[in-house]
């Protein structure tokens, strides 16, 4: 059985469904491995829009399978220092490879997401938790650190250092009505809406120009990293240029004027001579 699977259910949008309910979905070396896969297969599919990510059954996601011993691949020959960084490295590169996605990425929440399930969350660019979500930074209270996945880097820049520290120092619960509250979830709904809520979302802002939501999604993660106001406006204005050179606005007008919803193409605009 695939532990993660692909699902289209409406028009221009996929679902990347984690597909281990008997253990919370919880992480093992088999499932990263697919969810990278899908993640992949998604970004490169040019008639998506819009991914969703989601856990199938009573959790999001539980972290690392502890009970899991499978090797990563491609370690052959490998002493035990060497296999163990290639296998973090395996687990952690889900969340760059999300944020490398052209589409973006909404999170629909259930149940629990502890540990390497919260860090999954992070990497979305939109997260819809349901009534009965609980998240928790795990990795301290297995006796390890919280700092994984870029959760160190992604959730002091979501909820504020204060708060973040709180998190992932003390291991304690968060639940929805608070990460809502703290800006950890935009959305909370009840429960066994997340998913449906998500699509609903998705499905809305795939009447927007693609070419202008993905480029929005990308200046967005990469002021994330830049040093200053000015940086971010620089990059804003290129992009922001790039998309006016569209067909986008001239036919926004149009449309407004008719009275109808605008059908945005991002054609190339024509000029006058």
């Amino acid at each position: 059985m695939k532990t993660v699977l692909i699902e289209k259910s409406r028009k221009h949008i996929s679902v990347i469904k984690l597909n281990r309910p008997d253990k919370l979905n919880a992480m093992s070396v088999e499932l990263m491995t697919d969810l990278s896969e899908a993640i992949k297969t998604v970004g490169a599919d040019n008639d998506t829009r819009v991914a969703v990510l989601t856990g199938e059954g009573r959790g999001f996601c539980s972290g690392l399978d502890l009970d899991d011993h499978d090797l990563i691949p491609g370690v052959d020959g490998f002493d035990i220092p060497r296999i163990a960084m290639r296998a973090i490295e395996h687990f952690s590169k889900v969340v760059p490879e999300m944020r490398a996605m052209p589409q973006p990425v909404i999170a629909a929440i259930n149940g629990i997401a502890y540990g390497g399930g919260l860090c999954l969350s992070l990497g979305a660019d939109i997260r819809i938790a349901e009534e009965s979500v609980v998240f928790n930074s795990t990795g301290i209270v297995n006796g390890l650190t919280s700092t994984e996945m870029g959760i160190s880097y992604l959730l002091p820049k979501l909820i504020g250092a204060s708060r973040a520290f709180d998190i992932m120092l003390t291991g304690r619960l968060v639940k929805s009505d608070e990460a809502e509250r703290i800006g950890l979830v935009s959305r909370v709904v009840k429960d066994g809406e997340s998913l449906n809520t998500a699509l609903d979302i998705a499905e809305d802002m795939c009447r927007f120009s693609p070419f202008g939501v993905a480029m929005t999604k990308q200046t967005l993660w990469a002021n994330l990293e830049v040093p200053g106001l000015q940086a971010a406006i620089e990059l804003e204005n290129r992009n922001q240029i790039l998309l006016g050179h569209t067909n986008n606005l001239p036919e926004c007008i149009l449309a407004r004027r008719d009275k109808r919803q605008p059908v945005y193409t991002d054609v190339l605009r024509k000029y006058d001579d």
